[in-house]
């Protein structure tokens, strides 16, 4: 059955009807009619640079990937063309306005669907962008997941990132890094507030404290997923998708000055700057490295080692975590205390405010959040042999000094021990220290000698309401004023010459119109001056337009780049092994 998202976009992809509700809350209408065909002429001057340069260095996967997954190079892809493809190798993907939180970001790849970033571009960052877009997600992520190995690496990541423990310093971080990103690519961006924007991400990285598992793991993502070099040091191939979507960067990125370093474990400690371009990049040997670098800082996770080590962790994070006992019950609230003995293993846990009992990740009836609602807390460990029976009281005496002393009500089992039990008239106490009174209720004891594994957020996420903070602030869309529309009509009219192959008479016009009105406007005059030298008309009007676009690209270094890359294309295009990309590729 289709799953509906918040959004309203109907999904029959099976990654994506898996996917939980807590997460569909982030995903967002592509709107596709709403990109304009100045969007989709940045989108085809993008990719077709990509296919010049990157036929040489990217991964050998990534050009069947284009082919694999569908992505047009001639506009942009809508999300649904994506999923048809994506559900052949069991994956999915759903659009999202901007960065979403790095653990709601983990966890969808830990369920295989992709988060598209449904922005576009603008001109102006052509190159570069710093923020997300459908160019990044579309073109730089879905291509490479064709390859088995790497895919199942993302997907490994996304359940170890989705288990995480995150602080509130971290959410503040991404929450200062987002803002920024709105603002650089926002057209005509107030200068200041830039410079606010800029100061306030520089102020949270360096009050970060301690890194927190997530800000370590999202180091590892950055440095593979997004800016992954691979092979050799002397001749690396790109993989990482902030490259392969960078014309600008995938260019530099190998050049001697961006310092090449064989990744290992050690990628943790170098963090990172998602604004700007990198001055250092890893290169593994191959995808099963990744996997395991990855497997390696895993295994000091608290979601693997648990003990003292993994409470403490939960409480200095002070957000939702779940602490799992040996016997599987998962204690899921706000971590406040851990009572330890003196060889430091902890003997008593407590929550505080809202708390849930789950089995196996599904909550047990009647211990969610309204029941546990003031806090939870429990001894850990053994006690001394003691007959326990419902409806009668019990004197339990634990190995680490503390006891219970209640009537038992309820045992609760499964897979033939105990889980949990349920007391009346209960004192709990530790030495002289009252750890719990008949008066305040009654009293539910997790069993289990020890505690197995400590993670982000809750057991059952769903049952828990653990409502992902969607961002609030919101991406900008450029402004269509009556000037821009008649541009964008510019580039309409030329897109329809060049795919019906008729009208060409008509460019001259179109080009004198953008002359007075949009002097500045560069890439449309390219798109004419390719039409013209492919189809060999008109060669008046090409070196008047060739003429513009020589002096344009004399202005500034940036113009001189792009514009060169353009004529370079041209000169391209003519050659057999384009024309034979070009007809292989998705229309």
């Amino acid at each position: 059955m289709p799953m509906k998202a918040t959004s309203g976009i109907s999904f029959d992809n099976a990654a994506v009807a898996a996917t939980p509700k807590h997460l569909l809350q982030f995903a967002v209408d592509q709107r596709y009619d709403d990109y304009t065909p100045v969007d989709h002429a940045v989108w085809r001057f993008i990719m077709r640079q990509n296919i010049f340069f990157l036929k040489e260095y990217a991964h050998k996967v990534y050009f069947q990937g284009l082919l694999d997954t569908g992505i047009s190079f001639e506009r942009i892809p809508r999300i649904q063309e994506m999923n048809d493809i994506l559900t052949k190798i069991g994956w999915g993907a759903v659009a999202v306005d901007g960065f979403i939180p790095p653990a709601a970001f983990m966890e969808f790849q830990a369920y295989k669907v992709l988060v598209i970033a449904c922005d576009m571009r603008q001109i102006h960052h052509i190159e570069y962008t710093p923020a997300p877009d459908i160019v990044h997600e579309a073109a730089g992520h879905a291509p490479i997941i064709v390859d088995r190995e790497y895919s199942n690496y993302l997907q490994r990541f996304g359940e170890i990132g989705a288990k995480a423990m995150s602080s509130k310093k971290d959410f503040e971080l991404y929450e200062a890094i987002r803002h920024l990103s709105i603002l650089k690519e926002q057209p005509n961006s107030d200068p200041k507030k830039i410079e606010e924007a800029t100061k306030l991400v520089e102020h949270r990285q360096k009050t970060l404290g301690e890194p927190s598992e997530m800000a370590l793991l999202s180091r590892l993502h950055w440095w593979t997923v997004e800016y992954g070099l691979i092979g050799t040091l002397e001749n690396p191939k790109i993989y990482g998708a902030g490259l392969l979507s960078s014309i600008g960067e995938s260019v530099s990125c190998l050049e001697p000055h961006v310092k090449k370093i064989p990744y290992s474990i050690e990628a943790v400690k170098t963090p990172f700057d998602i604004t700007t371009k990198q001055p250092q990049l890893f290169v593994c040997r191959d995808f099963k490295h990744l996997r395991d670098v990855l497997e390696e800082f895993a295994s000091k996770m608290a979601y693997q080692v648990g003990g003292f080590e993994g409470i403490n962790k939960a409480i200095e994070c002070r957000n939702t975590a779940t602490c799992e006992y040996s016997s599987g019950l998962q204690v899921t609230g706000v971590f406040n205390e851990v009572i330890v003995d003196p060889s430091n293993n902890p003997i008593y846990l407590r929550t505080t405010g809202k708390s849930a009992l789950a089995f196996k990740d599904k909550e047990l009836a009647g211990h969610g959040i309204d029941y546990h609602k003031d806090g939870f807390g429990s001894p850990i460990g053994n006690w001394k042999q003691t007959e326990v029976a419902e409806g009668k009281k019990t004197k339990l005496e634990f190995g680490s000094g503390i006891v219970v002393e209640g009537k038992v009500d309820k045992i609760l089992r499964r897979d033939g021990k105990f889980l949990l039990i349920t007391f009346s008239n209960c004192r709990v106490r530790y030495g002289d220290r009252v750890l719990f009174n008949p008066d305040w209720g009654t009293y539910d004891m997790a069993v289990g000698e020890r505690i197995t594994s400590v993670f982000n957020g809750a057991a059952d996420k769903d049952a828990y309401n653990q409502v992902a903070l969607v961002p609030k602030e919101r991406t900008i869309k450029v402004p269509s004023d009556a000037k821009r529309k008649r541009l964008e009509n510019l580039y309409a009219q030329v897109r329809k010459i060049r795919e019906s192959k008729t009208g060409y008479e008509r460019l001259g016009e179109i080009w004198e119109t953008q002359q007075a009105e949009h002097p500045a406007d560069w890439l449309l005059s390219m798109e004419i001056f390719e039409i013209l030298d492919t189809t060999n008309q008109q060669d008046q009007l090409k070196g008047k337009i060739g003429k513009f676009l020589n002096e344009q690209k004399a202005s500034t270094k940036d113009l001189s780049t792009l514009i060169g890359w353009g004529f370079r294309l041209v000169e391209y295009h003519k050659k057999p092994e384009y024309q034979a990309k070009i007809h292989a590729s998705p229309k």
